[in-house]
């Protein structure tokens, strides 16, 4: 094995800063880097006020990689673990590699629909790419549909949500099809994650995914400068263009130590400058997976960010308006889920990912400066109000919740510091009488979504986290986690298996794969 990593045998012995808080399953990077999957135990330990992933491998010896650098973080995050009902048509083993854990315990929040792998750039981060994979992998429309029925169908509640991705789906030429076809079957939200470059070409391109009834565009976004994001001029050719066409987005800016980090809050403040256009930004530390999964010890732990790092940055830019205080994990608002599921009687999406998975908050904008939520409203004590009322049962039961509802909702605003016109009774009377989240989106529509989705890789796997994944991506090979497919390579596999290669695409299309290349911007 090429060496890459460079592991002592044993642990170091454990001081008076050091405790074990959990003991989780885990895999041995060193073995996966060598194609194999080899479970093993590992710790989540907190020392010297931070939180690791620690783990020993008997041929390997022993790692260990951050996990929370601020241990009161992780304490309030983890408060918010919750596990959802079992899932049988997320594929827990493929290919015959060993099954990590028995079975899957959170729905498809979001379902990720892979329809090609080729791209007009190369980026040094991405998690896949044909040039590099020998193959091309891109399904037909019929296939695809398939694919997208499989995710409705999933069991005990179909997917409402989906992601057209690639590659770079705007690098297809029936990209327009695609979204009909997603909303044909079903699909409530249908959102395309794109680098934004056709997007800049084109105000008409912008409008006709408007018309096809795309709710959101997912747009690469590093930085604010070219040092950090090549394409930054094109990226604001695209803000522009979606502002005419009527299109929202968020950013999704990937977030590297040593090469953007420092413009973190800067990326929010371009945010906020356009929040007629973009409704948030969803930051993903890198994950050392799919093209860096060979990576030295020393550029792995210069390079690696976790949520502490990025919310440092994001407290220094705004001297402390926005704080890693204002951000909650993902199941923090599950309480939301069942109370609308008691007022309609229907099962509703949970989002019951680990609270490691991610976090987030919302900022309102009050005299030009960012106000998040957390600043006017008792959010623990609205929500632990929200989960006491999603148990009321009896007759009449919309109109009692209601009712609590409107004598109770002022004790959780502090209406002084909150933003002009800001009206909370009137959101939560309409969502709990309409009994839907589509009633909450005059709050989306007035504030900015801050939220960072830090997914696993071989360094820092924590199957508690992959069993509770609700990022899914619907396959040839059935339903599968976002961090299994791309952290754990079962993606290169299923690609591999349904790909042609580069030569037959080739003769089969009539094209050059080199053709899809940029010539007039820089590749990475």
């Amino acid at each position: 094995m090429q060496k890459l990593l460079n592991k002592t045998t044993s642990p170091p012995k454990p001081n008076n800063t050091t405790r074990e808080l959990e003991h989780i399953i885990s895999i041995c990077p060193a073995c996966y880097q060598q194609g194999q999957i080899n479970k093993i135990d590992a710790s989540i330990i907190e020392e010297d006020g931070k939180i690791f992933i620690t783990k020993t491998c008997d041929q390997h010896g022993f790692f260990k990689d951050i996990y929370f650098g601020d241990t009161n973080l992780y304490n309030r995050w983890m408060k918010y673990l919750v596990t959802g009902p079992a899932i049988p048509d997320v594929q827990t083993s493929l290919f015959g590699l060993p099954a990590l854990y028995d079975e899957h315990r959170s729905q498809s929040v979001l379902t990720n629909l892979l329809i090609t792998n080729r791209c007009n750039l190369r980026c040094s981060y991405c998690f896949m790419n044909a040039g590099a994979s020998g193959k091309v992998y891109e399904p037909t429309l019929k296939k695809l549909r398939e694919l997208m029925i499989q995710a409705r169908n999933e069991r005990p509640m179909g997917s409402k949500a989906i992601q057209i991705t690639g590659g770079e789906p705007t690098i297809r030429d029936d990209l327009i099809d695609i979204i009909k076809i997603a909303k044909e079957v079903g699909f409530s939200h249908v959102q395309v994650n794109t680098n934004g470059i056709k997007l800049a070409d084109s105000v008409q391109y912008c409008k006709d995914l408007k018309a096809a009834q795309v709710n959101t565009i997912y747009m690469s976004f590093d930085g604010v400068t070219k040092a950090t994001n090549p394409w930054i001029d094109q990226c604001k050719k695209a803000i522009e263009n979606l502002r005419e066409a009527k299109v929202h987005a968020v950013l999704v800016p990937v977030l590297i130590g040593g090469k953007n980090l420092h413009e973190t809050g800067k990326i929010i403040q371009f945010a906020i400058d356009n929040m007629d256009v973009v409704r948030g930004v969803n930051f993903q530390p890198i994950s050392f997976c799919g093209r860096v999964t060979k990576i030295r010890d020393e550029k792995r732990e210069q390079q690696r960010v976790d949520y502490v790092k990025m919310m440092e940055v994001i407290e220094k830019e705004f001297d402390g308006a926005i704080s890693r205080d204002d951000f909650y994990p993902v199941p923090f608002v599950f309480p939301i889920s069942r109370l609308i599921e008691g007022l309609k009687g229907e099962s509703q999406v949970e989002f019951t990912a680990h609270p490691g998975c991610g976090g987030a908050t919302y900022i309102f904008i009050e005299d030009g400066k960012p106000l998040p939520v957390t600043r006017f409203i008792d959010v623990e004590g609205l929500l632990s109000f929200i989960e006491k009322e999603s148990e009321t049962k009896g007759p009449l039961k919309k109109i009692r919740i209601a009712a609590a509802f409107l004598r109770h909702i002022n004790e959780y605003v502090y209406q002084d510091k909150a933003p002009k016109g800001f009206d909370l009774k009137k959101l939560l009377k309409d969502a709990a009488i309409g009994g839907s989240y589509d009633s909450l989106r005059g709050f989306h529509y007035n504030s900015l979504y801050i939220g960072s989705m830090w997914f696993q890789d071989a360094f820092n796997l924590n199957v508690e986290r992959l069993k509770r994944c609700v990022i899914h991506y619907t396959t040839e090979e059935g339903i599968v986690p976002f961090c299994a497919y791309n952290g754990l390579g079962l993606g290169d596999k299923i690609r591999d298996k349904h790909a042609l290669s580069i030569k037959e695409w080739e003769k089969q299309t009539g094209r050059k794969l080199k053709d899809d290349l940029r010539k007039d911007l820089p590749l990475t």
